[in-house]
C-alpha cells in the first residue's frame, strides 16, 4: 500500500495537515504490519508481519501505478491518517525495522493502534471546524488534546492503551456534534444509522441531514443524491455510485470511503477531501428515462 495513494494531491488543512499519509516518511508499515486475504481487493494472501512481495527496499510499492490493474484495489482505498509516519519517525525515532529487526514485532503491533488514534484525531479536528458544534468545542478540544497525548506515548505505553474505551468516549462527542450539525440542517430525514441499504436505488434521493452512521451503502445508486449535512461516519460506500451527488457539508466522511466508491467530475465534495484518481474526469452522461409501460388492470386483493 506504500507509495502513491489513489487520490489526488493533498489539500492543505490546518490541524489535519499531519493526519494525511506521507508514504515517503513511513517504513511501508501498511505493507507489512497488516494482513490481507486473496479476494476481489487483493490478489494474494499475506500474513500480518510479512512484507508484501511488491514492497521495495526503499519502502515504496513497486506496482503502485498499476495496483488496480494488478488486483490490489484494496491498497488504493486504504489510508493510515498519518499514523505510518508518526510511528516511523516519532514513536521509533526514524529507526526502521529492516536495519533494526529487533523493533519489528513491536512496531507492527503499535501501527494499528496509532492508526485508530489518528482516525479519531481526524474526526475531532473536523468537529472543531463545524460552527453548529461551537457549544461543545471546548470538550472536543480536550478530547483532541488527550488523543494527541496518547499518540506520543512510547511503544510499550501505546500497546497498553484501551482504544475501544477511548473511542467510546470520543464517539459520544461526535454524536453530539452530529446532532447539532444536523439540527441546523433541519434533520429532514429519519435515523438510518446502520441501515442495510446494499444496492439501494437512491438516485436523486434527498438525504440532506440524514443519519447514515455505519449504514451499508455497498453498491448503492446515489447518483445525484443530496447528502449535504448527512453524517457518514463509518458508512460503507464500497462500489456506491456517487456520480453527480452533492456531499458538500457532509460530516465525518473520509478519503478511504471516497476511494472505495465511484463518482465523476460532477460529484461535489467537502473541501478537505480530494476526488479519487480512478474517477473519470468528466461527468457521466444522464440516461434518458425509460418509456413508461401501460399498466394492466388487475383486481385488488382485500
Amino acid at each position: 500500500m506504500s507509495g502513491k495513494h489513489d487520490h489526488a494531491e493533498p489539500v492543505p488543512g490546518g490541524e489535519r495537515s499531519d493526519l494525511r499519509a506521507d508514504c515517503g516518511s513511513c517504513f511501508g508499515l501498511c505493507c507489512v504490519a497488516l494482513p490481507f486475504a486473496a479476494s476481489a481487493d487483493f490478489a494474494i494472501d499475506k500474513d500480518a508481519g510479512r512484507p508484501c512481495p511488491n514492497l521495495q527496499s526503499d519502502f515504496r510499492c513497486g506496482i503502485h501505478r498499476d495496483l488496480r490493474q494488478r488486483g490490489f484495489s484494496g491498497c488504493t482505498v486504504y489510508d493510515c491518517f498519518g499514523a505510518g509516519q508518526k510511528v516511523s519517525q516519532v514513536t521509533f525515532g526514524g529507526q526502521d525495522w529492516r536495519r533494526a529487526p529487533g523493533t519489528a514485532k513491536q512496531m507492527f503491533a503499535v501501527f494499528p493502534v496509532m492508526r485508530q488514534l489518528h482516525e479519531l484525531l481526524w474526526y475531532l479536528a473536523e468537529a472543531l471546524t463545524l460552527p453548529p458544534a461551537r457549544p461543545i468545542h471546548d470538550e472536543i478540544r480536550l478530547a483532541l488534546d488527550e488523543t494527541e497525548r496518547l499518540t506520543r506515548n512510547d511503544p510499550g505505553a501505546l500497546l497498553e492503551v484501551d482504544v475501544a474505551a477511548h473511542r467510546q468516549e470520543v464517539n459520544a462527542l461526535l454524536l453530539r456534534t452530529s446532532e447539532l450539525v444536523r439540527a441546523g440542517a433541519g434533520q429532514r430525514k429519519k435515523d438510518r444509522r446502520g441501515a442495510d441499504l446494499i444496492g439501494a436505488r437512491l438516485r436523486g434521493a434527498d438525504l440532506g441531514g440524514a443519519d447514515l452512521r455505519g449504514a451499508y451503502l455497498i453498491g448503492a445508486d446515489l447518483r445525484g443524491a443530496d447528502l449535504r449535512s448527512a453524517d457518514l461516519i463509518g458508512a460503507d460506500l464500497r462500489g456506491a455510485d456517487l456520480s453527480g451527488a452533492d456531499l458538500t457539508g457532509s460530516i465525518f466522511l473520509t478519503q478511504p470511503q471516497l476511494n472505495s466508491a465511484k463518482g465523476d467530475a460532477a460529484t461535489r465534495l467537502p473541501s478537505s477531501l480530494t476526488r479519487p484518481a480512478h474517477w473519470p474526469d468528466s461527468a457521466a452522461p444522464t440516461a434518458a428515462p425509460a418509456p413508461s409501460r401501460p399498466r394492466r388492470r388487475t383486481a385488488r386483493r382485500r
